[in-house]
């Protein structure tokens, strides 16, 4: 059975990517990475942009109010005010970024990185502690992707894109990720990822037009189409967590190419998503 997929926005990015529900957002963030910005999607579909930045990377609540944020080179902190407070730089070397992240069940804010050129096994992932210490998580990666937590916190699935397969870690505070594994290979460029209430694991095609569901198990389970090549990421969203909000990319494309890349597109895929782990500091 297909899943019907619609465009909620115009073409509004150019490297949309990490769609995050937050009710205390009122709704949808994401960011227009490239751009340094963090995008908002108002009630009535209205768009606000906010620069961050030269990367805007990833974007995730603070238990507290506002947002952390990965930015080129490290870490911001949004406060609840709106004002964004940059942390230290993480590294200097100007041909690596920040690329993609999410929060543990302990309330840690994770962030891989990539270089600009795509070197294999140049990109690190990094962990963002409550009380701003930064700690090296993984290292030798190329293009740290997707991650996010099964539905009890025991499991980690994070995507290095360049591999094409989805990995799955084990997970505990004092451990960490170990224990790596392949969940899920790929025939594809596996990009941003979510975890369902029921433990699916959804990963958006970067090259592929689609996004792929895969059961807990590992096995392809469900495809959604989309009219979009560069499929980027998506999550659980809506006040039933029943809506996966999809965004797309224009990287590297002619302008009139694939003319809905950087449109953000939604689908009710019949289950629902787990509410977003929120940052501890």
């Amino acid at each position: 059975m297909s899943t019907r997929v619609e465009q909620v926005t115009d073409v509004v990015a150019y490297h949309g990517e990490g769609p995050v529900w937050s009710p205390r957002w009122g709704g949808l963030r994401w960011v227009d990475m490239l751009a340094g910005d963090v995008l908002s999607m108002g009630t009535d579909g209205s768009i606000e942009r906010r620069h961050v930045g030269e990367i805007a990377a990833a974007v995730r609540p603070r238990r507290g109010g506002g947002a952390v944020i990965g930015i080129e080179r490290g870490f911001a902190l949004e406060d609840p005010d709106g004002r964004v407070r940059p942390l230290g730089e993480v590294w200097s070397d100007p041909s690596v970024r920040m690329n993609e992240g999410g929060c543990d069940p302990d309330g840690r804010f994770y962030c891989g990185s990539m270089a600009y050129d795509q070197q294999e096994g140049a990109a690190s992932l990094y962990r963002l502690d409550p009380d701003g210490s930064v700690q090296v998580v993984l290292e030798g990666l190329t293009i740290s992707n997707g991650l996010e937590w099964s539905p009890d916190g025991s499991l980690a699935y994070h995507n290095d894109t360049a591999t094409r397969v989805i990995a799955v870690y084990s997970y505990d505070r004092e451990a960490g990720l170990t224990d790596r594994r392949v969940f899920a290979s790929l025939d594809r460029w596996p990009d941003g990822l979510t975890v369902d209430a029921e433990g699916g694991v959804w990963t958006g095609l970067y090259d592929g037009g689609a996004v792929h569901r895969y059961t807990p198990e590992g096995d392809l389970d469900a495809v959604i189409e989309v009219p979009a090549r560069k499929v980027t990421a998506c999550t659980f969203g809506g006040v039933g967590l029943d809506e996966l909000f999809i965004t797309t990319s224009r990287e590297g494309l002619q302008p009139g190419d694939d003319p809905l890349a950087g449109a953000l597109f939604r689908a009710v895929p019949g289950v629902r998503g787990l509410p977003v782990r929120e940052f501890a500091g």
